[in-house]
């Protein structure tokens, strides 16, 4: 079966990024309730941007992950561009979060570590 694949890109922070490790790198945590919404992001340099700027300062740390999900089921979600052409990401709903973490391929990366700068 020939499957078209998707490359998404997700900047995390040091809770999240334990739960991804407890599940194998295979799985996103499910969201909290005061997140409706999972947002991956389409390109890698989007996805530093956040883990650099937002997660260190919220958390100390960011990472950016990889993974690859069919791109059959992605077909739902419409792209949204939140900025500058470069801030493009999807919009999935909480309640389709463990839909698409079944459309996964593969196991999900971690690419990039952002520390806090020392003071």
């Amino acid at each position: 079966m020939n499957t078209e694949i998707t490359v998404l890109y997700r900047p995390v922070g040091p809770k999240e990024l334990a739960l991804i490790t407890a599940s194998g790198f295979r799985e996103f945590p499910p969201r909290l309730p005061e997140q409706p919404i999972f947002y991956p992001v389409l390109n890698e340099e989007y996805a530093r941007q956040i883990a650099r700027d937002w997660n260190v300062k919220d958390s100390g740390v960011g990472y950016v992950t990889k993974f690859g999900v069919r791109t059959e089921f992605l077909t739902r979600y419409e792209q949204r561009q939140v900025g500058a052409a470069v801030h493009r990401e999807l919009w999935i709903p909480a309640e389709a979060l463990a839909e698409m973490n079944r459309s996964i391929v593969g196991l999900i990366e971690v690419i990039a570590e952002y520390p806090s700068e020392p003071k």
